[in-house]
Formats: C-alpha cells, sequence, structure tokens
C-alpha cells in the first residue's frame, strides 16, 4: 500500500462542500434585497444595488460552480488542495467585492483599488486553475465548454480593472458602457453561455441536442470577440464599432439558442428552475437584440455615445433584473438538491421545496417587470415593483427550508432507509392544472394592481382629466431622465388635444434638478434617484419647459413640447423659443445706496488677526456646512444666497507654509455643491466633486505656497455658485512676513440680484451687468462701520478679487503705499523714495499692500473701476491719533 500523503491524490470532496461554499450567495441575495427596500428612503444609489447583486451574488455563485462542472465535465476529482484554492479564492473574491462596496461610496480610492485587485487575483487564478485541468484532463463531449469559463474569467479581469479606474472617480459614459459589456455580457453572459448548454436539458430531464456541442463551438468566438469589440468601441466612442460588436454577440447566442429552444420542444419547462432560467435567457435575448438595435440606430443618426447612454440606463437594469436574477435562482434550485445528495428521496425532498410555488414566483416577477417597461405611471411601476421583489425575494427563504429539509430527509433515509419512505414528487411532476392555477394567479395578482393603481391614478392609463382640460382628451404619458444638465428626451411631439403626462427621473450622480413650463405647471425639485409625474395638461400649442435650478436651463437644461397638428409647428423649430424671460429681475433700479441699514446691521468682521506662535506644521480642522441663508446684501435689498457657515464671504482660512487644513464640506442646501481651494494642488477628481443634499466629503491638502487663495464652489454653472455667495479666502502667509500693528481682508465680490430675496439673475450675469460691487458680503458696509486705524502704525491690507467677472483697482483715497505684494512677488517692499497707488488684480488673484496714514482723518478705501465703486466696492478707515 501506497504510504504517499493524501494531497493531490485525494479524492474530490463531499458534494456538500459545493452547496456549503455557496452560502454566501444568499447573503448578497439578502443584503440586494435590502438595499433594494430601502433605497427610496435612504441615499442608496443604484450602482451599489445591482453590483451587490452581479460583484456578489452572481460572481460568488460562478465562482463556485463553474469549478463544480469543470471537475464533472472533465472528469476529474477534486483534491484537498483543489478544496483549499477554491476556499482562498472565494475568500479573496468576497474581500475585493466588500472592499469595493466601502471604498467607492466614500470615495476611498486605495481602498476600492484594493478591492478591484482582490478580486481581478481570484477570478485570474480561477481562471487559470480551469485552463490547467483542461489541459490535463481528457474532456468529455461538452467537456470543450471549459472554455466559456476561462473567456468570462478573462472578461471579468478587464471588466475590473475598468472598474477599478473608474472608482477614482471618472464618470466617463463610454468607460462606464465599456465597463458594463464586460462585466455583463462577457464575465456573466458568456459563463451562463457555456452553462446552459449542459445544465438546460437536464434540468428538462432531457437528451441535449445533437448539434449542442457544435454549437457550442461556434458561438464561443462570437460571444467573446463581439464583447471585446463592443467594449472597444465604447471605450473609444465609436457606435459603429458597439453595433458590430452586439452583432457578433447576439449571432454567438442564436448557435446556443437553437439546441435549446429544440431541447425545450422534446420537453417544456415544468419545474421552478426551468422556468426560471428559460425567462432569463428570453430577458437576456431581449435585451441584447434592443441594445443592438438602438445602436445601430443611434449610429445611422449620426449621435455619439451621449445619446446612447439614455438606452442603457434603461435596459441594463432589465438586463440585471431579468437576466441575471433570475438565472442564478434558477441554476441554485436545481443544482443544490443534486450536490446536497443523499439518495433519490432526499434529492427530491429538496427539489420539490425549491418548487414550491414556482409557477406563481416565475409568473409574477416576470409579468410585473414587464409592466415595468412599459410607459407606465411611477405609482404603478412602484407597485409592479414591490411585487417583483417579493416573487423574487421568496427565493431566499425558501432555499433555506429546501435545504433544510432535504437533511432531515437525509438524516431520515440514512436511519430509516430508502424503503420506508413513500416517495416524494417535485411540484414539477405535479398535474399540469395546478401549475397552471398558479401562473394565472400570478397573472391576476399583476393586473389587480395595475387596475387598483390606475383607480387611484387614473391618468396612468388615459383615463379621466383634471378639471382644467378635457375629459374626453387622450393621455400620452412620457419618461424623461434629467442627468448632465439635460433632459433626455429633450422633444417631445404631442398631438394637439392630448394630455401629456411627464415621468420625469433624476438620473444624475448629485445634481437636484426640476422641470417646469411655461404654461406655469411644474414639478418640485428631486433628489439624485428621486421621480414624480407631472400633469402638464392639454397640449393645443408648443410649450418650452427648463429646470428652474439657477443657471440649469442656461446650460443647455430645457424641454420642447411640440403640439403636432398646429400650422406653425414643426419639430425643426423646436427649441427656437424666445428665452428672454427668464427670470424676475431684482430691485437694483429701486437701491438707495446712501440709505441706512436697519438697527440690527452688523459687518463683515474685515480684521485679520495674527497668527499664533508655532513649532512646526499645524493642522487646522473646521467643517464648512452649505447653507441657503436669505441674507441682506445691501440696505433694504435681500437675497436668497448659497454660503458657507451662513455667510458670504465664506470663513477665512489662515494658515502658514507647510499647515495641513482638513475641511469637511457638509451640503444642507436644495442642490448639488462642491468647493475647490486654491491653495492646495492636488487632483480635483474626488475632492472637488459635487454632493447632493444630505451628503458630506473631507478635503484635505497641505499649504505648499504663500499666497491669499480664493476657495469657491466649482459646480456648473460655477458662475452662478460664486455670483451668489460660495466664495471665500485662504490667506497663507510668507515665511519672512513681517509683523503689523494692523492687518484686515477685503474680498471683493459682484452681486446679480434677483427679485426680493431671490437668487443670482442669471441672464444679467451672463450679460456681465452687476447690480452691485462690494467688499465682504455687503454694499458700502465700511463707510457705515469704517475699519479704525492709527496715525503712524503700519496697516496691512490682504485683498482678493473673487469676481466671478469684474477686475479690481485697490485704491486708499489720500494714502500711499510702499510695499505691495501680487500673487506672490513683492511689486515694492518698504520702498523710501517710490510707492503705489493701487494694486490690481483680475478675479481670482490676490495681494497685499502696506501703508501708515500720516494724520488722522477719514481715508475712503475703492476699487478704482469707478462705476464699481459707485456700485458698493467702497470703504472708509476711520484714522485717529
Amino acid at each position: 500500500m501506497s504510504t504517499a500523503p493524501q494531497n493531490d491524490t485525494t479524492k474530490a470532496p463531499a458534494r456538500g462542500f459545493w452547496a456549503a461554499r455557496d452560502l454566501p450567495t444568499a447573503f448578497w441575495l439578502l443584503l440586494t434585497v435590502i438595499a433594494v427596500l430601502v433605497h427610496r428612503s435612504l441615499p442608496v444609489p443604484n450602482w451599489l444595488m445591482i453590483h451587490l447583486l452581479l460583484l456578489g451574488a452572481v460572481t460568488h455563485a460562478i465562482l463556485v460552480w463553474s469549478q463544480y462542472f469543470s471537475f464533472a465535465l472533465l472528469r476529474s476529482a477534486a483534491t484537498i488542495a483543489d478544496r483549499r484554492a477554491q476556499n482562498l479564492r472565494l475568500l479573496l473574491s468576497n474581500v475585493g467585492a466588500t472592499l469595493v462596496f466601502v471604498g467607492v461610496p466614500l470615495a476611498i480610492w486605495p481602498l476600492s483599488l484594493a478591492g478591484a485587485t482582490s478580486l481581478i487575483i481570484a477570478v485570474a487564478w480561477h481562471g487559470v486553475s480551469l485552463y490547467r485541468r483542461a489541459k490535463r484532463s481528457m474532456p468529455g463531449r461538452f467537456g470543450r465548454t471549459i472554455r466559456f469559463y476561462i473567456a468570462a474569467a478573462a472578461m471579468l479581469v478587464l471588466g475590473a480593472g475598468l472598474g477599478g479606474w473608474l472608482a477614482r472617480g471618472s464618470d466617463a459614459p463610454n468607460l462606464v458602457l465599456a465597463h458594463a459589456l464586460l462585466n455583463v455580457l462577457g464575465w456573466i453572459g458568456i459563463v451562463v453561455a457555456g452553462t446552459v448548454v449542459t445544465l438546460w436539458p437536464t434540468i428538462l430531464r432531457t437528451r441535449a441536442d445533437e448539434g449542442a456541442a457544435v454549437g457550442a463551438a461556434r458561438a464561443l468566438p462570437l460571444l467573446a470577440g463581439g464583447v471585446l469589440i463592443a467594449a472597444a468601441g465604447a471605450a473609444f466612442s465609436v457606435l459603429v464599432v458597439i453595433a458590430l460588436g452586439l452583432a457578433a454577440y447576439f449571432s454567438g447566442m442564436v448557435f446556443i439558442g437553437v439546441s435549446l429552444w429544440r431541447a425545450a420542444r422534446q420537453a417544456p419547462p415544468r419545474t421552478f428552475a426551468a422556468m426560471s432560467v428559460g425567462m432569463a435567457l428570453l430577458w437576456w435575448a431581449g435585451c441584447v437584440a434592443v441594445l443592438l438595435v438602438g445602436t445601430i440606430v443611434a449610429s445611422i443618426d449620426g449621435g455619439g455615445i451621449a445619446t446612447l447612454s439614455p438606452l442603457v440606463e434603461q435596459t441594463v437594469p432589465f438586463l440585471v433584473a431579468g437576466f441575471a436574477a433570475q438565472v442564478l435562482p434558477g441554476a441554485l434550485s436545481y443544482l443544490i438538491p443534486v450536490v446536497l445528495g443523499g439518495g433519490p428521496t432526499p434529492v427530491r425532498v429538496g427539489t420539490a421545496a425549491f418548487d414550491r410555488l414556482g409557477a406563481l414566483r416565475v409568473a409574477t416577477a416576470n409579468a410585473a417587470l414587464v409592466v415595468c417597461a412599459l410607459p407606465v405611471s411611477s405609482l404603478m411601476r412602484v407597485a409592479a415593483s414591490v411585487l417583483y421583489l417579493v416573487a423574487m425575494a421568496s427565493f431566499i427563504v425558501i432555499m433555506f427550508l429546501a435545504m433544510r429539509a432535504q437533511r432531515r430527509a437525509k438524516a431520515e433515509h440514512q436511519t430509516l432507509g430508502e424503503a420506508r419512505r413513500g416517495p416524494i414528487v417535485p411540484e414539477g411532476d405535479q398535474p399540469a392544472g395546478r401549475r397552471a392555477g398558479q401562473a394565472v394567479t400570478g397573472l391576476l395578482a399583476v393586473v389587480l394592481t395595475v387596475v387598483v393603481c390606475a383607480a387611484v391614478d387614473p391618468l396612468a392609463l388615459g383615463w379621466g382629466a383634471q378639471a382644467t382640460g378635457d375629459a374626453d382628451a387622450p393621455v400620452q404619458v412620457v419618461q424623461v431622465h434629467a442627468a448632465d444638465m439635460r433632459f433626455t428626451p429633450n422633444l417631445i411631439e404631442v398631438p394637439v388635444g392630448t394630455r401629456l403626462v411627464v415621468e420625469l427621473t433624476n438620473t444624475d450622480d448629485a445634481q437636484v434638478h426640476d422641470l417646469v413650463f411655461e404654461n406655469g405647471i411644474g414639478g418640485t425639485r428631486l433628489a439624485p434617484g428621486a421621480s414624480e409625474r407631472i400633469d402638464v395638461g392639454v397640449i393645443t400649442e408648443d410649450v418650452d419647459g427648463w429646470c428652474s435650478i439657477i443657471g440649469h436651463r442656461q446650460m443647455g437644461m430645457t424641454l420642447t413640447i411640440v403640439a403636432v397638428g398646429t400650422s406653425d409647428s414643426t419639430s425643426a423649430d423646436a427649441g427656437a423659443h424666445d428665452h428672454a424671460d427668464m427670470s424676475d429681475t431684482g430691485g437694483a433700479g429701486a437701491m438707495d445706496m446712501d440709505a441706512m441699514p436697519g438697527d440690527g446691521f452688523r459687518p463683515y468682521d474685515a480684521s485679520l488677526p495674527p497668527l499664533p506662535p508655532a513649532d512646526g506644521p499645524t493642522t487646522h480642522r473646521l467643517t464648512l456646512t452649505v447653507e441657503d441663508t436669505v441674507t441682506e446684501v445691501a440696505p433694504g435689498i435681500e437675497q436668497t444666497l448659497w454660503t458657507y457657515n451662513g455667510t458670504a464671504p465664506g470663513p477665512t482660512l489662515h494658515g502658514r507654509v507647510g499647515d495641513t487644513f482638513e475641511v469637511t464640506l457638509v451640503n444642507s442646501g436644495t442642490m448639488g455643491h462642491s468647493i475647490d481651494f486654491h491653495a492646495g494642488a492636488l487632483a480635483p477628481d474626488e475632492p472637488m466633486r459635487t454632493i447632493a443634499p444630505g451628503e458630506s466629503l473631507t478635503y484635505t491638502f497641505t499649504a505648499t505656497r504663500s499666497g491669499i487663495w480664493m476657495y469657491h464652489c466649482s459646480t456648473m454653472p460655477m458662475t452662478a455658485h460664486i455670483a451668489n455667495g460660495m466664495f471665500g479666502a485662504v490667506v497663507i502667509e510668507p515665511d519672512d512676513l513681517a509683523p503689523v500693528e494692523r492687518s484686515y481682508l477685503l474680498i471683493q465680490n459682484e452681486y446679480y440680484l434677483g427679485g426680493d430675496g431671490g437668487e443670482v439673475d442669471v441672464d444679467a450675469l451672463a450679460a456681465e451687468k452687476p447690480d452691485l460691487v462690494v467688499f465682504n458680503g455687503y454694499a458700502n458696509q465700511y463707510d457705515h462701520m469704517p475699519l479704525p486705524a492709527t496715525t503712524g502704525e503700519r496697516v496691512r491690507v490682504w485683498v482678493l478679487d473673487a469676481g466671478p467677472n469684474r477686475a479690481s483697482s485697490f485704491h486708499i483715497v489720500g494714502g500711499q503705499f510702499d510695499t505691495v505684494w501680487s500673487e506672490g512677488r513683492y511689486l515694492i517692499d518698504h520702498a523710501v523714495d517710490t510707492g503705489s497707488q493701487a494694486l490690481a488684480l483680475l478675479p481670482a488673484q490676490g495681494g497685499f499692500v502696506e501703508l501708515a496714514f500720516p494724520e488722522a482723518g477719514h481715508y475712503p478705501f475703492v476699487s478704482h473701476v469707478m462705476i464699481d465703486a459707485e456700485r458698493g466696492a467702497h470703504g472708509i478707515f476711520d484714522v485717529t491719533d
């Protein structure tokens, strides 16, 4: 007898090993269900729900079961070493997925990159192990289908690598599409294609089609090559190449589909496993066909990748929910009872438990999914989504009950013996009438839900009308997406006399949007991911719509309703409407620049205290909270400003070269905002990104150069955000800066007034016609509350031009500067017989001047762009002896 250690020659572990290793799949499925349940009340992004299913549940299942199939199809036995390697691969995969799910939402790219790397190592190792096993084995008839798994692993390596790059903060739609194609159609699609060649006829309990192996061999190059071509076309934004790749991929699906269809004709699907996998394959083919046709149409129309993005956004959820989410429970419902084993009777017990209410679950889920794909109301879509979720989530409960029932049956079978137990018949073998009754019940549940929603919301199906319109008017429902400063579609043709209902969804990552129409009808402001239904009314003429968020309309966020059938309406003229009446302009003409502020007026503190002594670099930590603040900007003139910590300018940051600033930005406003610190040198992708209301981020930078630096909101349109109060200063003093008796900070900015209490007038802003130009946020405030100084003492005045548009020429009437420091350089430095009269600054430039006042008196300071001094850029130094 051999005394060699039992490692590489040990026979395969028990079948239960594979079922036990698949338990994390249920965990990821449960997390997916929880995320779907809470995403309407909590800010759970769509990508997270999709990745929990695909990256978590489906990827784990693929790593388990493709290994299982490889041993079966290659007629080889797993060893203890194989089992240990499998455990380690699964650990790497799940740790990688977890790191991605933590790193991406928290914008910690190293964490996301580590997760992607861990996943790539696991899947690459998985693919190499399959390749080596295939090379040293004698495959049977279908053994070559292992090549599908190897090719799919290569796809995920590419897709995960691209995902790791995208996690840096890039949202390029072309790379996102390439990432989706590689992972969904490549990693998942090719694995499914290779698996169903043998699994489908096994589930149906029939023989595989004679041409199945040949068809699979022909399909693999088309599937793999098609994915690579389509992904390359997406990466380079070439629609024709994407279409060619999808066409090749679909051709490969046809080769596989022929043999699957022939098997189904011999033995129609009866079990839950067969029905679920069958419906998944139909959704897979349908979604790929939709993408293919849509890409061809977009390429013929001459559109770019942006024109394809809405179609992808609409199709991917159904590819995930219809294909991936159904093929997984379907396959597991067959595989788990088989690998748990225990003899014929326990397997039948497990299979019967998995088949429980199978036809009902499949019919309900797919009918509800069809409703979601139709142009129905939000209420109807939400109700159908709930039915789908209940039908699909029931698998998790059924799986645990079925596994427990089979284990009990195994134990009882071992105790009592096979002969003592009566046969237990799976539901799939029960009379067809029971299955049909369940299917009809599922369909009726969906139909009843639709009817109830229609009764609650008659316009959802074109019934009824508001009192303001024609009760007999037909209804047209259109789905509109708001993202990237665009409405999609932005042109809606409606027959005259038809009531239009717009289903608006904000698919932007961070920006708040709304939609209002010139007929006075409009919706509410929608957070990212939110949606609502807007009844525009009966259309009798062309109607313009736009996003009312400041500046969004000017950036192209408009929508046109064309009344088809009027004598002067034509699609070619869409968008050529007069947009002159964009907003109410403010009360600048009614301002009294000599008026006194109210009794509660308090000027912005212009003093800049000296820095405290420090032994070395200091870390400054502060929180900047974005708020919508009603603020007086001139006597009797209020505006709703967007502010940092309630003031415009925001708080001043003050430090030395080498100091670190750790700033937490909290968005408590009503739209997306961001922050850009000119004082820090770093890639803007993550720290300067726009965050939605309720979100926060931490921005850390080290001051490496001295200067007076601007910070501001960089959310587009940037001019509007700066002009409406989102700016401030960072003063980093030079190391050799001499102390002075008194130091002040003045920030010049412009206001383009909206109506009383309103926000920035973007028309006046675009025309560069400011109503006010001020220092430190308030017109002439230091005329009313002069800045104190004493004769003979040295005064330093830091000046920053925050703009966004007007230059400044800072001048003190009656004073002469002996020191002028501008943008990092001294123009004069403590000069004796020379001097300077003004510090000239362009927007976002700054510096300081120094002087000593020769005698007591009042010294006005102004921007010597004199029209701006008359607009409020004026103040006084009150100098005493």
